[in-house]
């Protein structure tokens, strides 16, 4: 069908067009900067040509996400993977290219110290050292510009008898709270919850119940981050984010897909369909007109066999069509169905506005601000690739 004609089914549903497109191209993405580089899986780190060996070359490629996509102004980094001498110097170099500095992410899992954990770990030195880290996490954030620390804490035990749940539980809140009393008005933390991995007994912030209930002793600035990841086989995700959004804990999103627990593939590859109906509870929080700029939408992905740049933008264009999906949500018929207790017409609506063609849509709001209309396409036809080959090898 004619792109035209596609464009025309949409309008004689009664989308309003512009309205979908004002609010495609107002939605940010930040893309991490640890999936411009050498990243694999725990078997094997696959070296490719042209792969980002440090911080600023990761910008650089960050930056040709944005000039193709036209909504991935910022970067987070991930300390101490991109620590540097001058944060300031940083910032001015990513604002040279067109970016910001996004959300900070501490490590707390790679040192030999935290065979036992960080945050909670028996010895009260390993945690102050833990707790210092986060410290100059929100000190770099300061310093580049950024609003949001975002903590993933891999602590947990293997065994039983380990540890003592109530007495880590103990720890990890005090520590936050130091963390917390340090944040400027404008900074947010933001708490990410995994239910296993590294460790398989038990894990200290295994899911979004324990997350929020840190976030809400800690305060307003703290909040809940869902990565898509982190959860056991069949969670219902978008009933999180339901709950979160309508508590105001819902802090942002880490974006992934995933097979069996946390792979860190592309965005949409493996349950498109779920990334929609994501989609849809943020949008009919809003009313139907878009996202609130409260929530953080954050890529996190780790290339292993695909192009790092392609596939971060690979990610972004299944970000905007989801979400151009639940733009195109038939809201009043999908109300009345609901009052009406009829099931199929419910499903029927969301499942219509899943399988309509967006592209229209995508390629109208690139289009708008000047980009071309198949990002990944023009990426490949620009050189990019081919010429940081050289350089890096």
């Amino acid at each position: 069908m004619a792109y035209c004609e596609r464009l025309a089914k949409l309008i004689d549903r009664g989308i309003d067009i512009e309205a979908v497109i004002e609010a495609l191209y107002r939605l940010q993405v930040e893309t991490p900067s640890w999936g411009y580089g050498y990243a694999g899986t725990r078997f094997k780190v696959f070296h490719q040509p042209g792969a980002a060996r440090n911080i600023y070359e990761r910008l650089a490629d960050a930056a040709q996400v944005h000039r193709f996509t036209g909504i991935c102004p910022r970067v987070a980094i991930h300390i101490p993977w991109d620590r540097v001498d001058d944060y300031r110097t940083l910032a001015a170099y990513a604002r040279e290219l067109g970016l910001t500095i996004g959300t900070v992410n501490p490590n707390l899992f790679q040192d030999d110290e935290y065979r036992l954990g960080s945050l909670c770990h028996p010895d009260p030195g390993v945690r102050r050292r833990a707790l210092d880290h986060l410290l100059e996490c929100v000190q770099i954030a300061i310093a580049v510009g950024s609003d949001i620390v975002s903590l993933w804490l891999p602590d947990g035990t293997n065994y039983p008898g380990q540890g003592s749940f109530r007495l880590r539980k103990a720890w990890l809140e005090q520590a936050l709270a130091e963390v917390y009393s340090t944040l400027p008005s404008y900074m947010r933390l933001l708490l990410e919850y995994k239910f296993f991995e590294p460790a398989f007994y038990h894990t200290d912030i295994p899911d979004w119940g324990t997350a929020y209930a840190l976030a809400n002793k800690l305060g307003r600035q703290a909040h809940v981050l869902v990565d898509l990841g982190h959860h056991p086989q069949g969670t219902n995700v978008e009933q999180i984010v339901a709950f979160l959004l309508s508590e105001d804990k819902l802090g942002g999103f880490h974006f992934n897909a995933r097979r069996y627990a946390d792979d860190d593939l592309m965005v949409g590859t493996t349950n498109p369909f779920e990334l929609f109906l994501i989609f849809n509870e943020l949008v009919e929080a809003e009313g139907g007109l878009g996202v609130s700029s409260r929530v953080a939408f954050m890529i996190d992905q780790s290339p292993n066999v695909e192009p790092p740049i392609e596939a971060m933008i690979q990610s972004v264009v299944n970000v905007q069509a989801a979400y151009a999906r639940a733009l195109i949500v038939d809201r009043p018929a999908l109300e009345r169905a609901r009052l009406e207790g009829n099931v199929i017409d419910a499903y029927n609506v969301l499942a219509s506005a899943f399988h309509s063609d967006v592209t229209p849509l995508l390629v109208r709001a690139r289009e708008a601000i000047g980009l071309p209309p198949d990002p990944l396409a023009a990426f490949r036809a620009s050189g990019y690739a081919t010429k940081i080959a050289k350089e890096r090898n």
